[in-house]
């Protein structure tokens, strides 16, 4: 068997297979069209429903319906009632959500780099900065601060 260089030692959890905090963070992210209306919330404050069944072809007022429920009932976000109109009902991040925007970004920047075919009309591959400058501490929320302490 080859040797591992230093890169390429494995990364130990700190934390046992059972309890791992991916697979805490999946049983509400990992919903199917959770990351989309997540997605839709944090990029489009205060997008009304129909705007959000626009955004994503295939999925349905029910479950729409059910990932915001869910949603809320987690913590990601809160349920907003126009007082004078009360059919017109808005969606807002909590910071329990905010703190989701790193994942978005990261999956962005995945998509971006080695999905530029789907992503872009001329197919070419894109930095994150190129798409979204000058917003570094929107898309990476508290993820900033780590970064920028791991570099002291």
């Amino acid at each position: 068997m080859p040797s591992r260089g230093p890169s390429e030692e494995p990364i130990l959890p700190a934390v046992s297979f059972q309890t791992c905090p991916i697979r805490a963070s999946l049983g509400v992210l990992g919903r199917k069209w959770t990351l989309l209306v997540l997605r839709d919330l944090s990029y489009f404050p205060g997008i009304p429903f129909s705007q959000i069944l626009r955004n994503s072809p295939g999925l349905t007022p029910r479950v729409l319906s059910m990932r915001l429920r869910g949603l809320r009932e987690e913590g990601f976000l809160e349920r907003l009632v126009d007082p004078s109109n009360r059919r017109d009902v808005r969606y807002r991040l909590t910071p329990k959500g905010r703190d989701a925007m790193p994942i978005l970004t990261a999956l962005i920047q995945f998509g971006i780099r080695h999905y530029a075919g789907e992503v872009f009309a001329d197919g070419r591959p894109r930095a994150l900065q190129q798409v979204f400058p000058d917003r570094q501490e929107r898309l990476l929320g508290r993820l900033a601060d780590y970064a920028e302490a791991g570099s002291k």
